[in-house]
């Protein structure tokens, strides 16, 4: 049976064919091609890395693709995750609240995605169950087999169909022997046998061991887990294979002899000094080749567009770890003992890294640790401070005595959504003289609450649902620092994920003791974004908003970029230098002038 006949079967009706599965309109068979990764051994492999890496090179030869996340949790969206659980949760413009890898899909690819780009099993079931409540199975008894694994095929065609994608990447979350991953995997076993031969590249991702005690690489884990996958009926074809160091030829030959997948597609994805030196690597290794032929699109790639790619991704990723200075930056938050929790910050800072030729690196400081005895010592060495975003009352006052220091000491700070709020809090406190003055999300009942639920915001019920998500426009004061970071801008685009905003009331006596609100929201009396002037602090800027997650490795985000320059020359002055990059005026997107050439 032809891939048409077979899809034209699937459209019939239930009671005239078995084949299950929803079609979107406007799918064209043939057109689109599916790239699907699954984990094995252990999770945390670096599977996004791996995907996105790939997706970048073909999106490079001018094909368009499309990522998608589909994890195993029953939650709707990762927005009630611990970042203890699950690390940071990571904001779509849609307002979609998702998982950390699809930070590393749009700083990749540099895309916008949206909460087509990410589903949970959670998602995949409330569609089945409201399908079934309104009578869209005709009567039929609903199982997982064809219902929920049509759903999840759905789901991939109409992310093809809407992104109009050449190539969609599915990366399944965990591992292939994670129950809940088995609704995934089945769906993509039968795409792939509905699509046709030659539509669908399956990539297993695995782990060779490297015991010290033995001091060789074994094998034998990352075998019985591509088993796993290989009973399950879907062959690979291709294997990366993470280590510490570069896979050796015997383990690549032991490998490709079990799972039938020649040598040239058993890829060594050994740790590396930057994820960003992936795609070069895989280039380097054929494996974009690869993938071209398995699908049959070498006619499809822009050789000039691939060029022009390859040389802006270099002069980036052979700039890295190659630094003539250095700054130390404070990261104050509360969870401060996992990295994982503040990625897009940590990321956001690695960017500015190699477009101003600086190390940043990073002090945690646990804040619920310091308080007014302590600061001085724990930011002694600290040449700027980030206080990042969070909930809850725990930490906070370690957060407000770490803003002070900054303020007092002028050492360069931004305050990150939470950061935001206890900035506010800290100068009605100590500048405004406000008895008192702190968040109803911490103190209910305090005299003076700067920072509140808007009374809108109260009407609205449920955990989250009261909560600024997504992108939303910024009007910027003319003239403002922060608009001079952003080359004069009047109105920036922000991602926001917050609950509580500065009250109304009390922007009228923060501002006359010298805070400006140089960012609002329009037609809404919504406070944004803060500084201080420069000439009573050289930089001093909070924002409700998230700028980390929309910082890429080719546009850095300007309040980091800021924050930055800022440290460089409050490290020069600290030395006694002299000079250094000015924390203001235009965001460079530098260009050497060999990058035509290179």
């Amino acid at each position: 049976m032809s891939t048409q006949d077979l899809l034209a079967k699937i459209g019939q009706s239930q009671e005239e064919s078995e084949f299950y599965t929803p079609m979107p309109a406007g799918y064209q068979p043939n057109k689109h091609r599916y790239v699907v990764v699954v984990g094995t051994v252990m999770s945390g492999l670096g599977k996004g890395i791996f995907s996105s890496s790939l997706a970048k090179l073909l999106k490079d030869k001018g094909l368009t693709v499309a990522p998608i996340k589909m994890e195993g949790y029953l939650n709707i969206d990762s927005g009630t995750l611990n970042p203890y659980r699950h690390g940071e949760v990571f904001v779509l413009d849609d307002g979609m609240e998702c998982d950390m890898d699809l930070g590393t899909y749009e700083r990749l690819l540099d895309q916008d995605l949206s909460g087509a780009n990410f589903t949970t099993n959670g998602q995949i079931l409330s569609s089945v169950l409201r399908k079934e409540r309104e009578g869209g199975y005709l009567g039929r008894d609903v199982q997982v087999i064809p219902h929920v694994v049509g759903e999840i095929k759905l789901k991939l065609r109409q992310l093809a169909v809407q992104s109009n994608a050449d190539v969609v990447f599915v990366e399944i979350g965990g591992t292939v022997g994670d129950y809940e991953n088995s609704f995934y995997l089945e769906a993509c076993r039968q795409l792939a046998f509905e699509e046709g031969e030659g539509s669908v590249c399956f990539v297993a991702l695995t782990y060779v061991l490297e015991p010290s005690i033995l001091g060789e690489q074994k094998s034998k884990a990352a075998q019985l887990g591509i088993k796993r996958l290989m009973e399950m009926g879907i062959m690979p074809h291709i294997i990366a294979c993470r280590s510490s160091n570069p896979i050796t030829e015997k383990v690549r030959q032991k490998i490709s002899v079990y799972t039938n997948v020649s040598m040239r597609r058993v890829f060594s994805m050994h740790d590396a000094e930057s994820i960003y030196v992936i795609p070069e690597r895989l280039r380097e290794a054929g494996i974009d080749r690869e993938v071209l032929t398995l699908l049959s699109l070498h006619d499809r790639v822009d050789q000039r567009h691939e060029d022009q790619e390859r040389a802006r991704w270099r002069w980036y990723s052979e700039r890295i770890g190659k630094y003539s200075k250095s700054v130390t930056i404070g990261l104050t938050g509360k969870y401060a003992a996992l990295r994982d929790a503040y990625a897009s910050v940590i990321k956001a800072a690695e960017h500015c890294s190699v477009h101003l030729g600086v190390d940043v690196r990073f002090k945690f400081i646990e804040t619920t640790d310091v308080d007014a005895g302590n600061v001085a010592e724990q930011l002694a060495d600290c040449h700027g401070i980030i206080v990042p975003g969070g909930f809850g009352v725990r930490g906070t006052e370690g957060k407000i005595e770490c803003i002070r220091h900054a303020r007092e000491n002028k050492m360069p700070y931004l305050g990150l959504c939470l950061g935001f709020q206890v900035a506010v809090i800290e100068y009605a406190r100590n500048v405004c003289k406000l008895p008192d003055a702190n968040s109803t999300e911490f103190a209910p009942t305090c005299a003076n609450p700067v920072i509140d639920i808007l009374p809108e915001q109260k009407k609205i019920e449920g955990l989250g649902g009261n909560m600024r998500l997504g992108g939303k426009d910024v009007d910027v004061t003319a003239g403002s620092l922060v608009s001079r970071l952003y080359d004069n801008a009047t109105r920036i685009h922000l991602r926001f994920r917050h609950r509580y905003e500065v009250d109304p009331r009390y922007v009228p006596i923060l501002e006359k003791h010298g805070m400006i609100f140089s960012g609002k929201a329009p037609n809404h009396p919504i406070m944004q974004v803060l500084e201080l002037p420069q000439d009573v602090h050289p930089f001093f800027v909070g924002t409700q908003a998230h700028p980390e997650l929309t910082s890429r490795p080719l546009r850095p985000s300007p309040f980091f970029m800021g924050l930055i320059r800022a440290a460089i020359e409050y490290a020069e002055k600290s030395t006694g230098k002299t000079g250094g990059a000015s924390a203001t005026g235009r965001n460079p997107q530098q260009k050497p002038d060999t990058v035509a050439s290179a």
